[in-house]
């Protein structure tokens, strides 16, 4: 068995047996099961970055291997061009994208170093899988050092369609760096449409027959979908084990009769956040009955606050729920709690199960793994409603939600009051089909479906007809 290198921005803590997220987990696993190594980027800046040796720590059979980078390799790479300009750029907006040349150079200039750090690492018949957005010129610079090795990229984000992808000044050499793998997999059928479209509709290094297959110097590469999903055991059994404090204020809200509204997200411009609050508001409005009966709790830990568009959205944030709370709040009900700091994840298990209506609706987002973990935690007996957009990623299998426009304040409003009134007996056919979905498409099958991927047990497209 070939040894799994994985390859992300950020490497892993190996010594923590639980991560923050179920991914996380399951990669680890497989590098334990296969043994392998975990490469990427320590989290510390170094002005001889690229003169140090990388820093290797072995667990058992796996080795992390961590580069440091210099504060300008971070600028530009990470603050710049991943998060300036892919970031917005593959999430449609165009609009807050700020391009600089210096950006996408040092955008590469990180792709090759962290290529030229793990070279000295790998073995001849190592698999390796580059993780997201940062490191679409990876496979590339290690392709120019003369590695033959398999290789595969997962994009956790969406991909544009052709002529936003074309918008980028750069859009060719980053498409014919994802052709320099052999696997490249998207969250939807959507993502990888989009980046087939392109093929046909731009110069690029590929050649596409009449049937669909796409050849890169007699190299064939597959484009598919991989849906990401989550550990639903687990995640099923911490949200039963709530905290003194979260069932505290359970209790409190049954008593007063009151349901609660739940929102959990990075406070980033994707997530559709201050159109979220106004739909709330309007809920008030439009159904006076909800007044003192619903409380709305938005959960959103602070993300990449060097990058200037997250003071933007985090001032509205305030300003909105001030101003809805000032409208509204009664000496004994604030109609919305608005939280921005983490908050563990086994109490966001019990949040989920305590609430009667999960909203998620980001304006674009690859998957929404809160979508899935908000299913996974509700009682079967006594289901919560999914409230869901059309854009994330999950409405692709999660049809069973109530499915809304992001940008309609006044159909979110609609929903979010048929989600509170919905009988018992349409909220648990609704769960059993959603469950249905994450149980098909969890944590596992994705690792599983992309590895079989990258070592050839399936031919293209099976994934994608299993999924659909």
């Amino acid at each position: 068995m070939s040894r799994l290198v994985v390859v992300s921005n950020r490497v892993a803590d190996l010594t923590v047996s639980a991560q923050q997220g179920g991914l996380a987990v399951a990669l680890a696993d497989a590098l334990r099961q296969r043994g392998g190594v975990w490469f990427g980027w320590s989290g510390e800046n170094s002005d001889k970055a690229a003169q140090e040796e990388p820093k290797v720590e072995q667990y058992g059979n796996v080795e992390r291997i961590a580069v440091s980078l210099s504060k300008k390799d971070y600028g530009d790479f990470y603050v710049g061009y991943a998060n300036s300009v892919l970031w917005p750029l593959f999430h449609y907006r165009l609009d807050i994208v700020k391009y600089r040349r210096s950006y996408f150079d040092g955008y590469n200039r990180v792709n090759q170093l962290y290529a030229e750090k793990l070279l000295p690492f790998l073995k001849p018949d190592d698999m390796i899988w580059a993780q997201d957005y940062h490191l679409i010129l990876f496979a590339k610079a290690l392709r120019e050092r003369g590695c033959k090795q398999r290789m595969g990229y997962f994009l956790h984000i969406p991909f544009p369609p052709p002529d936003l992808m074309a918008a980028s000044p750069n859009h060719k050499a980053l498409v014919n760096g994802l052709l320099a793998y052999d696997v490249i997999g998207f969250q939807t059928s959507t993502d990888a449409h989009n980046l087939r479209r392109y093929l046909i509709e731009y110069p690029s290094d590929a050649e596409v027959d009449g049937n669909g297959r796409i050849t890169v110097e007699g190299r064939e590469v597959r484009i598919d979908r991989f849906p990401i999903g989550i550990d639903n055991d687990v995640f099923a059994e911490m949200a039963q084990n709530s905290p003194d404090d979260v069932q505290i204020d359970i209790m409190r809200r049954r008593v007063l009769g009151r349901k609660q509204i739940i929102g959990v997200d990075r406070l980033d411009y994707s997530k559709g956040l201050p159109a979220r609050v106004q739909a709330f508001g309007r809920l008030l409005e439009k159904f006076p009955q909800t007044e003192k009966a619903v409380t709305f709790l938005q959960i959103a830990p602070p993300t990449r606050e060097d990058v200037s568009a997250y003071a933007v959205i985090r001032k509205e944030m305030e300003s909105l729920t001030g101003a809805i709370n000032g409208k509204y709040s009664d000496f004994n009900w604030t109609p919305i709690r608005y939280i921005h700091r983490s908050v563990p994840r086994d109490k966001l298990a019990a949040l989920f199960r305590g609430s009667q209506v999960g909203f998620v609706t980001p304006l674009r987002d690859g998957m929404n793994l809160v979508a899935k973990e908000y299913v996974a935690a509700q009682d079967p007996e006594d289901p919560g409603v999914l409230v869901l957009s059309q854009f994330a990623g999950a409405a692709e299998e999660m049809n069973a939600a109530l499915i809304v426009n992001p940008y309609d304040i006044d159909e979110m409003a609609n929903k979010l009051n048929k989600a509170l009134t919905m009988p018992l007996e349409e909220r648990k056919e609704r769960h059993r089909h959603l469950m249905v979905s994450i149980r098909n498409f969890d944590a596992r099958s994705w690792l599983d479906g992309f590895l079989a991927a990258l070592e050839g047990r399936t031919n293209g497209g099976d994934v994608t007809e299993d999924a659909a």
